[in-house]
């Protein structure tokens, strides 16, 4: 065998041991937002009224969470611009050079089209339908067009990460009910406060990358001020599910404990110039979070 063989052999080889990991894949599905969207998916699935075969519905969750993951890598996909000059981004896979754009992109189109064709033919067609409309409203309504636009990106923006429950009761009932859409609410009322908490302590980032998020276009304290009537707003909100009929007392004393500490958390961040409320609250606004479906969950299965 010749020295070219071997040096070519060896350059390949490189090449190879070089390229994209599978964990920098799996980076590329956000799975820290995935965890988070997959149990809220899975609480709407189990407080829905009826039975699912087990087995479908681990096939539903799945769905979500491919489906999650699929419109996280095409987001990472479009905005590596912005996430190349924001620090708590730099790291990610594409403007790390690890994975190229293209292959990010066909990735989560790959993903995201074969999640909603499995929900369709092993779950049923309205489960699909809303896990088809989460997806595409995440990428084209909030990412292509709101983000960088408007203020009120993540307000409205928000609904797409609002569906899993939606999803999730769909696949049990196979139709969206006001139960379902109380929970599409919840977390469709959580999340301004939730991403706001968070631009507050990395304004800088966002400023510097462009992306016109409340604190950059009208300050901190407007942005405090709406943080607080948004979790002023999830405190009747957070007990409707008890109204419904759909949980019980233990929920209810839960979520109004829960609901009033998160207002406490924006009263803090109100009266203080301070970071430390802020980080404080959006770390509390992803116990909330789980913390109420988790109730939900415990509630309907006592």
């Amino acid at each position: 065998m010749s020295d070219t063989s071997i040096d070519t052999r060896s350059g390949a080889l490189g090449a190879v041991l070089d390229g994209p990991q599978v964990s920098d894949y799996w980076e590329l599905l956000k799975p820290r937002v995935m965890s988070l969207v997959v149990f809220t998916g899975f609480a709407g699935l189990f407080v829905a009224p009826g039975q699912l075969n087990p087995v479908l519905a681990a096939i539903a969750v799945l769905c979500i969470a491919v489906g999650s993951g699929a419109a996280g890598a095409i987001n990472m996909w479009f905005d590596r611009d912005i996430d190349a000059v924001m620090a708590r981004t730099s790291g990610r896979p594409i403007p790390a050079g690890r994975v190229e754009p293209g292959e990010a992109l066909s990735f989560g189109v790959v993903l995201a089209g074969g999640s909603v064709v499995v929900m369709g033919l092993g779950v049923n067609w309205a489960a699909a339908a809303l896990l088809a409309l989460a997806i595409l409203f995440y990428v084209f309504v909030y990412t292509m067009w709101l983000k960088r636009r408007t203020p009120q990106n993540i307000v409205i923006g928000g609904a797409a990460g609002a569906f899993p429950p939606m999803i999730g009761w769909a696949a049990v009932t196979g139709d969206v009910s006001v139960a379902s859409v109380v929970l599409f609410l919840l977390i469709f009322f959580w999340t301004p406060p939730h991403f706001w908490a968070l631009a507050l302590f990395r304004s800088g980032d966002y400023a510097k990358a462009g992306v016109p998020m409340l604190p950059v276009v009208a300050g901190a304290a407007a942005t405090r001020r709406q943080m607080l009537i948004y979790t002023l707003i999830l405190l009747p909100l957070s007990l409707a599910p008890f109204a419904l009929g759909i949980a019980g007392g233990w929920y209810a004393a839960g979520a109004l404990g829960l609901s009033s500490l998160f207002i406490l958390s924006a009263l803090r961040v109100l009266g203080s110039d301070d970071d430390r409320p802020a980080k404080q609250m959006f770390g509390f606004s992803i116990l909330y979070l789980f913390a109420l479906f988790a109730l939900l969950i415990v509630d309907r299965a006592g």
